[in-house]
C-alpha cells in the first residue's frame, strides 16, 4: 500500500500485522538516531522483540530515545524504563502515576517512531499484542502511516519544539503541545466544509463537539455521502453509551452509521473525496485537544484509494446502524442518555480542568 509522489514516499500500513515488522526492520537499520514516543508499551509479547530492538540498536552506538505516557502505561512504565536505561537507552516516562499527587494529568497520547530522520511510522497503533494478529486472531482495527521523504528530516528537526506544522509534498504533518489540539481539530473542521462528495471517518473514541456534530450534518444535507465506523465495542468503559446519544441525531441528518464489532476499533482517521486522509493518534474527542497528539494529513489519491478500501472493507463487515435501532423502551433511552450525558460532560470538563491547569502554568 505505498505511493510516491513529490518526493515523499507514503504507506498505509493495517494494524500492527503490518507496522510491527517495519517498525522494527527501520530500527534493526538505525545507525544515527531512534526516537520512539508511545502512549502504551506493554513489555510483554511484541514488546519484547521492541525492547531487544531498541537495545541492540543502543549497544551498536544509535542514540536511542524512548518517551512514553505513565498512565497509558500504567503498572508496567517502571519496569520498562529500568529495563531499557539498563541498555543505555534515554527513557522519559511522562506524567507518571505519582504525578497526580501534583496535579499532572495530562497525557502523552502521541504514537511516533522516527529513525535515522529518514522514515518516521505515526497513527493510532501502540506497542502491544492487542494490535497483532496471532493464530487466527485478528488484532485491533487501526491505522498507521510509514513516511519517508523530506518530511522526516523536518519531523526530527521539530520533536523536541513544541507544537508544530510541517509541510513536505503532499503531506502536512501537526503536532500539537498541549492543549493546542484544536488546530488538529480545525483539519477535520475544514476538510468536512470542503468536502463535496464522500466523507468516511473511522474513529474509535467518537465524543465530538456540538462544532463537529455540526459539520458532518451539514455535509449530509448538502448532499454528501457521509458515513461513520464507529466502535461496536470499547475497550473504554461507558465510551459507547456516550458516542450512541448522537445517533438519531446524526441518522436524521442523513450521516450512514457503522458499528465495527469484529474486534475493538481503534482507528483515528478519514478519508475525504477520494483524494484527501486523515490518519493520526487524535481522537475526536475532548481529551485529545488538551493533549499531545499528531495528525498527518495526506493530499494524494492513491493513498486515499488505499484508506477508502480499508474502510470499505470494514464498513462491509459492520454493523449497520438505523433509526429503527435507536428506537428504545422509556427507561432504556433515558439510562442510556443519562449515562452517555454524564460520560460526556465528564469528559468534557476533565478536559477543561487539564487545559486550564496548563494555561495557568505557562503563565
Amino acid at each position: 500500500m505505498s505511493a510516491e509522489t513529490r518526493g515523499q514516499r507514503i504507506t498505509l500500513l493495517d494494524g500492527g500485522a503490518e507496522a510491527y515488522p517495519r517498525m522494527l526492520e527501520a530500527i534493526a537499520s538505525a545507525t544515527r538516531r531512534v526516537h520512539l514516543e508511545v502512549y502504551a508499551f506493554e513489555r510483554e509479547g511484541v514488546g519484547t522483540r521492541f525492547v531487544s530492538a531498541l537495545a541492540a540498536a543502543a549497544h551498536r552506538g544509535v542514540e536511542v530515545k524512548v518517551i512514553v505516557d505513565g498512565w497509558g502505561s500504567i503498572g508496567g512504565s517502571r519496569a520498562l524504563a529500568e529495563t531499557l536505561r539498563a541498555a543505555g537507552i534515554k527513557v522519559r516516562i511522562h506524567n507518571p502515576l505519582t504525578s497526580i499527587l501534583l496535579g499532572r494529568i495530562w497525557r502523552n497520547h502521541r504514537k511516533l517512531l522516527l529513525v535515522d530522520d529518514t522514515v518516521a511510522f505515526l497513527g493510532g497503533i501502540n506497542i502491544g499484542d492487542h494490535y497483532a494478529t496471532e493464530e487466527g486472531r485478528p488484532g485491533w482495527a487501526d491505522l498507521a502511516l510509514e513516511l519517508r521523504g523530506d518530511i522526516c528530516a523536518r519531523l526530527g528537526e521539530r520533536l523536541t519544539a513544541g507544537a508544530s506544522t510541517l509541510e513536505a509534498g503532499p503531506v502536512r504533518l501537526l503536532l500539537s503541545g498541549f492543549g493546542g489540539g484544536w488546530r488538529l481539530r480545525g483539519r477535520y473542521l475544514a476538510a468536512l466544509a470542503q468536502s463535496r462528495e464522500k466523507v468516511v471517518l473511522a474513529h474509535a473514541y467518537f465524543l465530538p463537539d456540538r462544532g463537529v456534530v455540526r459539520a458532518l450534518k451539514r455535509a449530509a444535507k448538502r448532499g454528501v455521502e457521509v458515513h461513520l465506523l464507529l466502535a461496536g465495542r470499547s475497550d473504554v468503559p461507558f465510551a459507547r453509551a456516550a458516542t450512541m446519544r448522537l445517533y438519531h441525531t446524526l441518522l436524521r441528518a442523513g450521516v450512514r452509521i457503522h458499528e465495527w464489532t469484529a474486534t475493538t476499533l481503534h482507528a483515528k482517521a478519514a478519508v475525504v473525496d477520494g483524494r484527501r486522509l486523515l490518519v493520526g493518534s487524535f481522537n475526536l474527542d475532548p481529551l485529545s485537544l488538551v493533549n499531545l497528539e499528531t495528525l498527518v494529513e495526506v493530499e494524494d489519491a492513491d493513498v486515499a484509494a488505499r484508506a477508502t478500501q480499508w474502510m470499505e472493507r470494514h464498513m462491509g463487515q459492520a454493523r449497520p446502524v438505523g433509526l429503527e435501532d435507536c428506537a428504545r423502551s422509556g427507561l432504556q433511552r433515558w439510562l442510556l442518555d443519562v449515562v452517555g450525558l454524564a460520560v460526556a460532560r465528564f469528559t468534557e470538563r476533565f478536559a477543561s480542568f487539564i487545559g486550564s491547569r496548563r494555561m495557568r502554568r505557562r503563565g
